[in-house]
């Protein structure tokens, strides 16, 4: 899943995203709320984690759900905020929240509600794509070609997943770099082997090289 997190404390989100990034997630990180509003745009985050004291605003939090909602944004939001007043509370839930943390808080539980909230997401979404040999399960991120489970990397299964669920679209290594690595690499040679591990375990048909990037190369 890609998730978005926003947090302006380095100490916070940096184990925050390591952890959630364990698990097989896309995290992309905006520490401030102007950059926030961006990813929001380009991402469609299937969740957002936010701090609710911004530097641009101290309901910075509750400012990006209530405009995300406004949106049209139909993902869980999870707030993740010292701000434990009953009122605050409130507000954020009122603003579109889903469900609320309070900061100091245990890593597991916050990791165990974004589990559940995740839930929520997998059960409308479409949970398996299939063309040809190749089939993915969206739910439990397993990958069959003709049959056969293929094992595969998180950062593998997250490319072969943005191709299979845009098959006619062309990605540059560039914009693969940042939907898939994000701040965490800044070499565009990270893609590349990235690709070549998928055909090594595949086929080498799968991910095709085309003028400007790449693509799915299964047909269905």
């Amino acid at each position: 899943m890609r998730l978005l997190l926003v947090e302006d404390e380095p100490n916070i989100a940096r184990p925050v995203k390591r952890a959630l990034e364990a698990q097989g997630h896309q995290v992309h990180h905006a520490p401030d709320l102007t950059t926030a509003r961006e990813l929001l745009m380009e991402l469609e985050p299937d969740l957002m984690i936010l701090d609710v004291r911004l530097p641009e605003s101290e309901d910075g939090g509750f400012i990006l759900a209530k405009e995300a909602r406004s949106a049209g944004y139909k993902g869980p939001i999870l707030f993740m905020t010292a701000r434990d007043a009953l009122a605050d509370r409130v507000m954020g839930l009122d603003e579109g929240g889903d469900d609320y943390v309070v900061k100091p808080f245990d890593l597991p539980e916050l990791l165990a509600r974004v589990r559940a909230l995740l839930r929520r997401v997998s059960e409308v979404k479409q949970s398996r794509v299939q063309y040809g040999p190749l089939e993915l399960d969206l739910t439990d991120r397993s990958v069959r070609w003709e049959g056969r489970v293929v094992e595969l990397s998180p950062r593998e299964y997250a490319l072969l997943e943005r191709l299979a669920l845009f098959p006619g679209r062309v990605y540059s290594p560039e914009e693969l770099l940042d939907l898939i690595w994000g701040d965490e690499a800044s070499d565009t040679g990270v893609v590349k082997v990235c690709v070549h591990h998928l055909r090594s375990k595949l086929v080498n048909s799968v991910v095709r090289t085309v003028p400007g990037g790449y693509r799915l190369g299964v047909e269905p």
